[in-house]
């Protein structure tokens, strides 16, 4: 029987993935129609998502100093924090390179990559939804190998693009600013991988 206002990390693990979620799909939108002059006004949006996954994450800290006995390690719960966290983080990143790059045109591939990172996302989401009952969840793995096989599309996609991108441009800011920006891209899609490697570790340990 739970403990009379027991603290629920998962759900707190759901939420964080949620804002990861938010903040990814609002990159997404973004990039899909890209608006220079309101490119500002979308980044306070985007802060404000970065801002309220920090809270939550600040909470689930606090609840976690007050915890005799917390349902998995309080290391690897502060992990999974940090790491759902960095999804949100590096979102928000690509979206400020967009900007202090002043950026004016998203190129094609840069859209390719934002889906990606919907989609990890999306999974993410559900993954944390299992990993609730992770010992008895037959789906959690399958969950996880597809984040992990997003995160390898990812990294084939930034090898062809960046190639392309060499192959197609000759204008050195431009493939400065878009390698970063890729880069950027792809780091989110690592970041994904990052937080359900950690779960699965947790997984192995306590099984």
């Amino acid at each position: 029987m739970a403990r009379k206002n027991s603290f629920d990390y998962f759900d707190g693990f759901i939420k964080l993935a949620e804002y990861s979620y938010d903040a990814a799909k609002l990159l997404d939108d973004i990039l899909k129609n890209f608006d220079v002059d309101t490119l500002q006004e979308k980044m306070k949006i985007m802060h404000e998502i970065e801002h309220a996954a920090d809270l939550e994450g600040h909470e689930i800290t606090r609840r976690l100093a007050k915890e005799f006995i917390p349902p998995i390690e309080r290391e690897d719960i502060i992990m999974l924090i940090h790491e759902i966290d960095d999804i949100t983080d590096c979102i928000e990143d690509v979206l400020l390179h967009m900007y202090m790059y002043n950026v004016k045109e998203i190129r094609v591939d840069a859209i390719k990559f934002s889906n990606l990172i919907l989609l990890s996302c999306k999974e993410l989401i559900e993954t944390f939804k299992e990993f609730k009952n992770f010992k008895k969840s037959k789906e959690i793995h399958n969950k996880i190998i597809k984040i992990n096989r997003l995160e390898e599309e990812g990294d084939n996609l930034y090898t062809e693009i960046v190639r392309k991108l060499h192959e197609t441009t000759n204008n050195a800011i431009d493939i400065m600013t878009w390698t970063i920006a890729y880069n950027r891209l792809e780091k989110c899609c690592d970041a994904c991988e990052e937080a359900v490697n950690i779960v699965e570790s947790i997984i192995m340990k306590n099984s």
